[in-house]
């Protein structure tokens, strides 16, 4: 861990150059972002309601804004307000921005963070890390975190980064992996109690998963948790590890085995626990894990950890013994929900595998689970939550289809919740995808096969809401309490874009294709719809400023995947970020056709 000295006449210098320089970093909000503005921050008691602090605008991860200057009424007049190149790409955008001191700050493809004037887009800084860009895995970037006047911002290649907020200088650095060991870093940071957490990527190779704590101040290592055990010759970190090798056999852990922390995330500082997602077994198939039929904790499951001992409170598997890469590793969301007559404290989650799931957040009680897509790897759960695998479903070298698809009923893109209609609005796929295990499993392979042989359909019946024909992705609107299907409207899906509802009774919704949509959050009835022309969308955010609402996403994909080059070359079809506002006038940067993708193998998404 590297400290950078930076004493407070220093930042007070370059706080002044940075004013002097036209960029505008008002007196409106220079208040300390500390753990009693996260912890309201997103809720009635929020100091900043326009502003957007952490990664899912609350630590409940709700994605939910009370902005309401935007709404169903006018959101037609929505136009471009300005717009800012963050980049030459070389990856789809994912990153979600941060919106704090009229500035919004975002991180792009490799690692580059930037903060702009959130009224205008002029530049105030931009910091490079210069990240090995032969490091392997998907170059995206999910976004940052702030407190306390830094921005903590990981890289690529595996380091996390502590910026001082208004210079863009490192206050510290330190070494979450090394890329060599086969990690990556594509997860957002968030800050729980004084400490950053986050995970590595790298699930889908010979690693083993785990996620870190780290503080704040100083980025000295407060914990780490193992998802999955080591080698079981060797001394056990924990009891979580002693109790999780029972459920592994064989050579395992010579092939890592998985259980990657990469994206779900949630904090809830009364009960003084923190929550992950954790990605699937590794290899894919049972067989190459070294023994079949057993659960392979903690793999695919929901954990929650205490936050100042680092200990296991309480786990929930939502598949054992994953044959389907059906990680659940998707977005995390906290709510309190009238259920049976009394309001619960709750986790939820839309997994990749298909069901919407409720549990206690306390103390990992397993209240309910339905399927919010068509599904037909399970017939069900049992009342433990226990899925009821359908026999048909697990495979060997003959392929067989299955639902939901490789990619998940949901996975990255972000969903939100609105309090006033009582919905979760679920970005969801809902194609099938065909599963075959290799003959012999190689090193650093899944153990799958990548087939065109028509597959082996499954005959049991399927069972949650099918889709129409043709259709394979859209937005649905989702009861949690009644586990229903409200209303769905077709476009988008469980991979890139994302959702942001707000106090106006609307959706926002960006889709990987390039769109921004806005849909009644009540009734789905889509008010308004523009095609940006750029390929690769990320999540979009809301703010106000003066009285005025904006959106925010960033939308391009830049360069080819897989080019490796400056971060700030001059290319065709750059990446973007937008802004739109009411009767905003500004245009659109002119849609060119995509670059031709590099001689690359093509990465999972991680």
């Amino acid at each position: 861990m590297q400290t950078f000295r930076q004493n407070r006449a220093t930042l007070l210098l370059a706080a002044a150059l940075t004013l002097a320089s036209g960029a505008t970093i008002s007196a409106q909000q220079l208040s300390v972002v500390d753990s009693a503005v996260l912890k309201n921050a997103g809720t009635p008691a929020d100091q900043f309601p326009g502003s957007w602090l952490t990664y899912g605008k609350s630590q409940s991860e709700t994605r939910y804004s009370p902005l309401k200057q935007i709404d169903v009424s006018n959101v037609k007049r929505l136009g471009l307000e300005w717009s800012y190149v963050v980049g030459a790409g070389g990856y789809n955008q994912e990153g979600t921005p941060l919106v704090w001191n009229n500035t919004i700050y975002g991180t792009t493809t490799w690692s580059v963070v930037y903060a702009v004037d959130a009224r205008t887009g002029k530049q105030i800084w931009r910091w490079d890390p210069e990240v090995n860009q032969n490091t392997r895995g998907i170059n995206a970037n999910r976004g940052l975190a702030l407190y306390n006047g830094k921005i903590f911002a990981p890289a690529h290649d595996g380091r996390l980064f502590a910026l001082d907020a208004t210079t863009g200088k490192p206050v510290w650095e330190t070494r979450v992996a090394y890329p060599q060991d086969g990690y990556y870093i594509t997860m957002a940071p968030r800050i729980a109690g004084g400490k950053v957490i986050i995970g590595a990527s790298g699930g889908d190779t010979e690693t083993r998963g785990f996620f870190d704590a780290y503080d704040a101040a100083t980025g000295q290592r407060s914990w780490r948790f193992y998802t999955v055990p080591g080698d079981p010759s060797k001394p056990f970190e924990n009891e979580a590890m002693r109790v999780a090798a029972k459920t592994w056999g064989g050579d395992f852990y010579t092939k890592g085995g998985g259980g990657a922390v990469w994206d779900g995330f949630a904090y809830d500082p009364d009960a003084n626990l923190v929550y992950v997602g954790t990605g699937n077994a590794e290899p894919w198939t049972q067989k190459f894990r070294g023994a079949k039929n057993l659960d392979n904790l903690y793999t695919c499951s929901i954990l929650a950890v205490d936050l100042t001992t680092g200990k296991l409170k309480w786990h929930f598997q939502t598949v054992p013994n994953d044959n389907w890469d059906f990680d659940s590793v998707q977005q995390l969301m906290l709510l309190d929900l009238r259920i049976d007559g009394r309001v619960r404290k709750v986790l939820t989650q839309a997994s990749k595998n298909g069901f919407f799931y409720a549990l206690d957040r306390v103390t990992g009680q397993f209240i309910s689970a339905f399927p919010f897509v068509k599904v037909n790897w399970a017939k069900g759960v049992d009342d433990s939550g226990r899925p009821m695998v359908n026999p048909e479903a697990y495979y060997d070298v003959e392929p067989v289809a299955v639902y939901p698809t490789g990619g998940g009923a949901h996975n990255w893109a972000p969903m939100s919740f609105n309090p006033a209609t009582g919905l979760v609005y679920i970005p969801a796929s809902y194609t099938s995808y065909t599963y075959q295990a290799a003959d012999e499993y190689k090193k650093g392979s899944n153990g799958d096969v990548r087939t065109t042989t028509e597959p082996r359909q499954i005959k049991a019946p399927a069972i949650g809401p099918s889709a129409p024909d043709g259709v394979r992705g859209g937005l649905q609107a989702w009861d949690p309490v009644k586990h229903m299907l409200v209303w769905r409207g077709d476009g988008g899906g469980g991979i890139g874009g994302g959702t942001v509802t707000t106090g106006g009774n609307l959706v926002f919704q960006t889709s990987n294709d390039g769109r921004l949509a806005a849909w009644s959050a009540d009734k789905g009835e889509k008010l308004y719809e523009l095609q940006t022309g750029k390929l690769g969308v990320a999540p979009p955010v809301t703010y106000e400023l003066d009285g005025k609402q904006y959106v925010a996403f960033m939308a391009g994909r830049g360069r080819a995947a897989g080019i490796i080059g400056p971060t700030d070359a001059k290319v065709d079809d750059p990446s973007v970020l937008f802004v739109f506002a009411l009767d905003g006038k500004a245009v659109l940067p002119a849609a060119v056709p995509p670059p031709a993708p590099a001689n690359t193998a093509a990465p999972a998404v991680r």
